[in-house]
């Protein structure tokens, strides 16, 4: 299961009741933090949820409502006694841009690893130590600087199959490593590899996150099937079309006809513009478009769950 917090939902700048956009993920008692604009630690630490627990760290683009929180959330990191080591993701430039923030900061109790994104599309494998059968892909969105949207795939393996690791002659002992995808070696040489005792892979879970962008292709491609999409929403008001495109942000009418298509079980909308006082007041023009559709608020949680795993 992956638990999944929408820490702010406000864009460009923090307000009294709405912090600004960002996504935490839990799991495997590790934790990817997507976005860490002004007030993200408050967010965080309202949630209850610890800065210790974040292994990666993913940034969308280069703009402050998105990254200027990050000196001080690795500050926070280090006083929670963090000593392993944080990937950072996101665009070309990120390590320059991070050194830079970071000047202010003393010497940090963990190292950050930078992955530095290029391609149109890239998937990155989590540590499987880590964070076992995730994987984070990152893709290209259409914003007036470079910024990334990510999906964050759990995959699930097929079932252990006792009775053919018992026809096997395998030791109980190898069974966890099997189930892991391992290949294992017995006390007598011999070697057996996952697929003889896994069944098929079965349905695992999906998420999208992106903001700060036009509609376009890769964010339809990425949201399919996924179970919690997350979308900016910049402008309800529809005479506000003509701004968004001009900064190259999204209407909550857009997103809605973006996950019309793509079908996710679930949309929630986020990155607000300050002047919208009330979010809620276009959920009814938006659900027409999209029923699944939820105008989040800040803290907004949910628990995803495997198929067969729900209560």
């Amino acid at each position: 299961m992956i638990d999944v917090c929408l820490l702010g939902t406000g864009g460009m700048m923090p307000l009294p009741n709405r912090f600004l956009t960002s996504l935490m993920l839990r799991y495997h008692g590790s934790a990817i933090l997507t976005d860490c604009g002004e007030a993200t630690q408050i967010a965080m630490k309202k949630r209850g949820w610890s800065p210790a627990q974040i292994a990666v760290i993913c940034i969308t683009h280069f703009h402050a409502d998105h990254i200027s929180g990050l000196p001080g959330m690795l500050l926070s990191m280090g006083n929670a006694d963090r000593t392993e080591p944080v990937l950072m993701i996101g665009p070309k430039g990120l390590k320059r841009v991070v050194e830079s923030l970071t000047v202010i900061t003393p010497r940090l109790p963990f190292e950050l690893h930078f992955h530095e994104l290029t391609d149109a599309q890239e998937t990155i494998m989590m540590d499987k130590e880590i964070m076992p059968l995730l994987a984070v892909t990152a893709f290209k969105v259409r914003h007036n600087m470079t910024c990334y949207g990510y999906r964050f795939d759990l995959a699930r393996i097929g079932r252990f199959d006792v009775d053919a690791a018992r026809a096997l002659g395998i030791e109980q002992r190898l069974w966890n490593r099997l189930q892991k995808g391992e290949t294992v070696t017995d006390t007598e040489g011999r070697s057996f590899t996952p697929d003889m005792v896994l069944g098929k892979p079965r349905k695992g879970l999906r998420i999208t996150y992106t903001t700060d962008t036009r509609p376009c292709d890769s964010i339809t491609e990425n949201a399919k099937g996924a179970d919690l999409f997350i979308c900016e929403g910049m402008y309800g008001e529809e005479e506000k079309k003509a701004k968004a495109k001009e900064h190259m942000h999204m209407m909550m009418s857009e997103a809605a006809q973006i996950a019309k298509k793509a079908q996710p079980k679930e949309m929630w909308l986020t990155h607000y513009s300050p002047s919208m006082a009330n979010p809620s007041e276009f959920f009814p023009a938006v659900k027409k478009i999209f029923p699944r559709t939820v105008t989040a608020r800040d803290l907004r949680t949910l628990t995803l769950r495997y198929e067969d795993d729900e209560a």
